[in-house]
């Protein structure tokens, strides 16, 4: 792997459509902008088959009690930290079911630390803090798709079992030869010449935004399109609750709240027993034995 290759990855490449950006009105600006950010969803799309195929594997080993976790260096690093962090809040797990990792650790979220990036022996010991085994799934997020640092990652994960997933935006790359399934929305030159925080830094937020979402749904965290293992969490949050169990049940607010003090804010269980007419111990035990999942659980009672 030759490091000083630049000029292969397209991600380095110059884009001929903002040579002048320097030069233009602000309003020319943020247009050329915009038009080269409407090209990455476009990208991503070609990779829908294997993101769902991610999903699919994440979500088979979470059951198995894996965990999903996500790693890399510099802007790609502090993506999987951000899609990781909110998963709590957003969906009642806990902080260890879907966990971030950075290349130069937690410092290097704040501060840019590229070094740390060269180092395959560093993610080796990072992963192995983490006591890594064949039911977790381990993500490699590279935009150049070179990183050493996630190759080293993916290399170690693949030896133990687990499922390896890449994110890049290069076609053909190191880190997406070394994942059991690579997703690669190649999104074409960045508006400023190999800052890929930008084109390249949203096409890894939608893909993670659907890997996680994606999972969550395919957990039970979702009933119709309804956040309802939400935690709450803050005053907004409390209010958040009470008008997802109304939307989701047709009751006014008040009776939600009745039903959430009932529950200790269990979203969920709420609902189910409001659409189940069952008893909170009967309720509770019916959405046990479908694993959480409000839908199969309505099922078991009609």
């Amino acid at each position: 792997m030759d490091k000083l290759n630049l000029k292969s990855l397209t991600t380095e490449t110059r884009n001929e459509n903002t040579m002048d950006i320097d030069q233009v009105s602000t309003m020319e600006m943020v247009k050329k902008i915009n038009d080269e950010d409407k090209k990455v969803a476009l990208a991503v799309e070609k990779e829908l088959p294997q993101i769902a195929g991610a999903i699919d594997g994440i979500v088979e080993r979470m059951k198995k009690g894996g965990r999903l976790i996500y790693i890399g260096a510099g802007t790609s690093g502090r993506l999987g930290i951000l899609d990781a962090s909110e998963c709590p809040p957003t969906y009642g797990v806990s902080e260890e079911l879907v966990q971030g990792i950075i290349a130069g650790g937690q410092e290097a979220i704040f501060r840019a630390k590229e070094g740390a990036e060269d180092s395959k022996e560093l993610a080796i010991e990072d992963l192995k803090s983490k006591n890594l085994n064949k039911n977790d799934t381990v993500v490699g997020l590279a935009a150049s798709g070179r990183t050493p640092y996630v190759i080293g990652g993916l290399e170690y994960a693949n030896s133990i079992g687990a499922l390896t997933v890449s994110i890049t935006c290069n076609a053909n790359s190191n880190v997406a030869k070394t994942a059991k399934i690579a997703i690669s929305p190649v999104v074409g030159p960045e508006v400023v010449t190999g800052s890929t925080r930008l084109k390249s830094g949203t096409a890894q937020k939608l893909v993670l935004n659907m890997l996680s979402t994606g999972s969550m749904i395919k957990l039970g965290k979702v009933y119709g399109n309804l956040m309802v293992d939400v935690q709450s969490t803050n005053e907004k949050l409390v209010e958040r609750a009470k008008k997802i169990v109304s939307e989701a049940t047709g009751v006014d607010t008040e009776t939600a709240a009745i039903y959430l003090k009932e529950t200790n804010s269990n979203v969920k269980l709420a609902i189910f027993m409001i659409l189940s007419k069952l008893s909170m111990l009967d309720a509770k035990t019916v959405l046990d034995k479908n694993d959480g999942y409000i839908a199969k659980a309505l099922m078991d009672v009609k």
